[in-house]
């Protein structure tokens, strides 16, 4: 890899709890002293010998101390890598600083955001800075919301290919699930919440799906709010905890790539439950909500392995054609399949050549690279289920 930096990747975040599993992860993947020159960056200098010392990785490992309230800190972290994969939220306490550093400086950026006007605020503030320096500033890298935003990307790819053109209606379904969300997301929901709570305009913005895609404004689309039947699925589907993130960013997708998905595209995710009818007090939002864990909180080994998920991806249009996408996940969502997601998102970032900087989404800067480098190595398949 490029030489011009010390680094290739540094893990911001290093010392939290989904950090540790991304360090554990490349090391494993990538080891220490291969072709992949990577390191962990926190802000105490004792908490990143002490992790690393307690995941067993080799002292040899670089340590880089970085406080996002340093903004000199911050800049000489910044300076050092290609890439910053920062799981250091919520992003938008402690985000800020680190995206306007990587886009003065030109340097690549992947985080785990499902903070949606965050994310936007970034676009608005320091987009046109990262085209002018060439950064990519990627949010979203974890289970919100690749799994969507590349199932997508691949189910339309499949159509394009077969059809000639992409398919105006996709459903997202999630048919089996288990795990929790990360105290990370926990903290973001909160944080965005009590942003909200501030200012209350903001409501209409977290309820858009269009809220990423400055400038245009597709059809009305599904709120996913109320349980509804899928009568070609023959089942039952209520509300999805992650679907209004994993929207925003599927809409977004669609804006950078050109709409090749189409501008008529009308989106939506919810959760399967089965042949009867629920009762809307029995409805399961699919992924547990512990509000009491805090960041640097998560399972154990042991329940992160036994997690995983299974999603389709359901594209028609008037015509009768469908193609159906399975998406499925080895791992709880929220930790151990989400680690490996973003390790992996910021390898490919940092092996895609450059077609210009800004603020994007993983499927129109990667797509397919990183479908298939998650199916090879982080044990998130991609399958055309039928067509």
């Amino acid at each position: 890899m490029d030489g011009s930096r010390t680094f290739d990747i540094l893990v911001f975040g290093a010392t939290g709890f989904t950090g540790r599993l991304v360090c554990e992860y490349l090391n494993q993947r990538y080891g220490i002293n291969g072709a992949l020159k990577w390191g962990m960056a926190a802000r105490s200098a004792d908490k990143l010998a002490s992790v690393r010392d307690e995941l067993g990785l080799d002292s040899s490992l670089p340590l880089v101390v970085a406080d996002s309230n340093d903004k000199e800190s911050i800049d000489q972290m910044v300076a050092s890598t290609r890439v910053i994969l920062t799981t250091a939220g919520p992003y938008q306490q402690y985000g800020t600083t680190v995206v306007e550093s990587c886009a003065r400086l030109g340097t690549d950026y992947v985080d785990l955001s499902g903070e949606s006007l965050w994310s936007r605020d970034m676009d608005q503030a320091y987009g046109a800075m990262a085209a002018e320096s060439g950064a990519r500033i990627l949010f979203s890298c974890g289970f919100d919301s690749l799994p969507s935003d590349l199932g997508v990307h691949y189910l339309q790819e499949q159509a394009i290919e077969r059809l000639g053109r992409p398919l105006p209606r996709v459903r997202g379904r999630v048919q089996e699930i288990a795990g929790t969300a990360s105290g990370g997301t926990i903290a973001s929901f909160t944080a965005t919440m009590a942003a909200v709570k501030e200012d209350p305009a903001l409501f209409a913005d977290l309820t858009n799906p269009f809220v990423l895609t400055t400038g245009f404004q597709g059809p009305e689309q599904p709120t996913g709010n109320e349980i509804t039947f899928d009568e070609d699925l023959g089942t039952w589907a209520g509300p999805f905890v992650m679907a209004t993130i994993n929207s925003k960013n599927v809409h977004r997708s669609n804006q950078l790539l050109g709409h090749r998905y189409g501008e008529n595209l009308v989106y939506d995710e919810m959760l399967s439950m089965g042949t009867e009818k629920p009762a809307p007090e029995n409805a399961d939002q699919g992924m547990a909500l512990d509000m009491t864990l805090k960041p640097g909180e998560g399972p154990t080994k042991e329940q992160r392995e036994a997690g995983f998920y299974d999603i389709l991806y359901i594209g028609t249009d008037d015509d009768g054609n469908r193609i159906d996408i399975r998406v499925k996940g080895d791992m709880d969502p929220g930790y151990g399949s989400t680690a490996k997601m973003i390790a992996e998102a910021a390898v490919c970032l940092a092996e895609t050549p450059n077609a210009g900087g800004g603020c994007f989404t993983a499927a129109a800067v990667m797509g397919a690279a990183l479908r298939k480098r998650l199916h090879e190595n982080a044990g998130v398949t991609f399958e055309v289920e039928s067509a």
